[in-house]
């Protein structure tokens, strides 16, 4: 077996895992994060009571997909992070074990 193969696997495990919780958990509050900060934006820029106009709503709009954007990022990359050190750390492990147990041969 190739050494880093469980890496690998855990690294393909962890994004999994990251998407599954992106979509249940980080979906919904990255876009009202988003969307807060995007009307704080547009109302210090066009005042307090946000218009009807499509430039504010152009700013709410991509400051929530920006927060999606962020949150999936944050969700994906640290969960496939996760799961690459665990399988790193098994196959460091698995194969420190191996080396130790192989006799030694010496030859002249």
């Amino acid at each position: 077996m190739k050494t880093r193969e469980t890496a690998k696997k855990g690294l393909y495990i962890g994004t999994g895992i990251g998407l599954v919780l992106f979509a249940l958990i980080g979906l919904l509050p990255g876009s009202f994060i988003g969307g807060v900060l995007g009307l704080k934006i547009a109302s210090a820029i066009y005042g307090t009571p946000v218009g009807i106009a499509l430039l504010p709503r152009l700013i709410v709009g991509a400051s929530m997909l920006f927060g999606i954007i962020i949150s999936g990022i944050v969700f994906v990359i640290g969960a496939s992070l996760v799961g690459w050190l665990g399988g790193y750390v098994v196959d460091a492990v698995r194969y420190s074990r191996a080396g130790e147990l192989e006799p030694s041969v010496k030859t002249k």
